[in-house]
């Protein structure tokens, strides 16, 4: 593969219909103050696309596409891969979910670092958390005593796939269970009420 950045006009990038990756609305827009702040991202993946020639089809940077669409960009900085339909199936499926995990010490230090330069509510409009996780974790007690309360502070994604019907039950579940006032996103909403069902669950046993 070369890996070799270019300059390709957006009017020639096509986003894969198959993406299955998605972006909550509050985080794209910290994706689009992001770019408008730096100018610095991480070069798209694309492939010269299979039926229309000229053009390239977006395989990693859906999302940095539309955001860099939504400033009105000209061109983008992108990596062409040479693959075929195989082999893009399997990045679609694995280039926004193989990672690694946070180092609780050093992410503590790097938004304290971060802390003493901008304030919470503005490192809120470009980080994954919320003002207030914010400011908890950076004022947590020093960092040998912090990893346990750090923990409850970074969001964990689980992934696991359902039926139809599994899913159905799922989310009538969901909406009966009882949240705790504090929850006040949808994602903190259903984090509640999945972990309360599932610890009634574990006490019935």
């Amino acid at each position: 593969m070369n890996a070799k950045v270019r300059q390709i006009a957006l009017e020639k990038l096509l986003p894969h219909p198959d993406n299955p990756n998605r972006m909550s609305r509050a985080n794209f827009a910290k994706l689009v103050r992001h770019l408008r702040q730096t100018g610095q991202y991480e070069p798209l993946v694309v492939r010269p696309h299979p039926h229309k020639q000229g053009s390239f089809q977006i395989i990693n940077g859906h999302h940095r596409f539309q955001a860099l669409s939504t400033l009105g960009h000209k061109t983008v900085q992108a990596v062409v891969w040479e693959v075929d339909d195989e082999q893009t199936d399997v990045l679609l499926t694995t280039l926004n979910r193989l990672g690694g995990r946070d180092v609780l010490d050093r992410k503590l230090a790097i938004l304290r670092r971060l802390s003493r330069k901008r304030s919470s509510r503005d490192l809120a409009k470009l980080l994954p958390q919320t003002r207030g996780q914010l400011e908890r974790l950076v004022g947590l007690a020093p960092l040998s005593t912090a990893t346990t309360k750090a923990t409850e502070l970074f969001a964990v994604p689980l992934v696991f796939f359902v039926s139809r019907t599994q899913q159905q039950t799922i989310e009538n579940a969901l909406s009966q269970a009882p949240v705790p006032p504090e929850a006040t996103t949808r994602a903190a909403r259903r984090a509640a009420a999945l972990t309360h069902l599932a610890t009634q669950n574990v006490n019935d046993l």
